[in-house]
């Protein structure tokens, strides 16, 4: 198997960690950790993503050799990659990593309304319930259409 089929396989596999974590583990316990558990994943699902697109630019020759680290990662998908959705998913992977670090506020845990408070970049940002459920459908979806936009002829 292709490196790069492989890598689209182990993103697919934190989707399906995330979605036990939102789907059963947030049903029984409420918490900001579970949260900070599943932006893990969603971290680890979207370096994944930009792992194999950079395995296709080398293939292409557009770039020598993958970089080790990940911010210089994601702004060489940006500078390959001129596809909105792929722009909009690296914002939002560089949020991630951003909150997943930052000092944040606990609301209403052990309750169908927990909530996680951060300031990142001078804006407040949240994290609900319905917030993380929004999003790991959005990186199924970003995956979906990766796969069959830039590895359909891999199959």
């Amino acid at each position: 198997m292709s490196e790069k089929k492989e890598t689209i396989k182990d993103a697919k596999e934190e989707l399906k960690r995330i979605d036990h974590l939102i789907y059963v583990t947030l049903k029984y316990t409420r918490t900001v950790d579970v949260f900070l558990s599943i932006i893990k994943r969603m971290i680890n699902s979207y370096e994944f993503i930009v792992d194999a697109l950079l395995e296709k630019a080398k293939e292409e020759g557009k770039i020598e050799e993958i970089p080790d680290i990940p911010l210089t990662k994601a702004n060489k998908v940006l500078e390959f990659y001129d596809d909105k959705d792929i722009k909009e998913h690296i914002e939002k992977y560089l949020v991630f990593r951003k909150l997943r670090r930052s000092n944040y506020e606990k609301k209403n845990e052990f309750r169908r309304h927990v909530t996680m408070s951060a300031i990142i970049d001078g804006k407040v940002v949240e994290v609900t319930i319905d917030s993380v459920t929004k999003e790991y459908h959005s990186i199924k979806d970003l995956i979906e259409k990766v796969t069959k936009k830039y590895f359909k002829e891999d199959d």
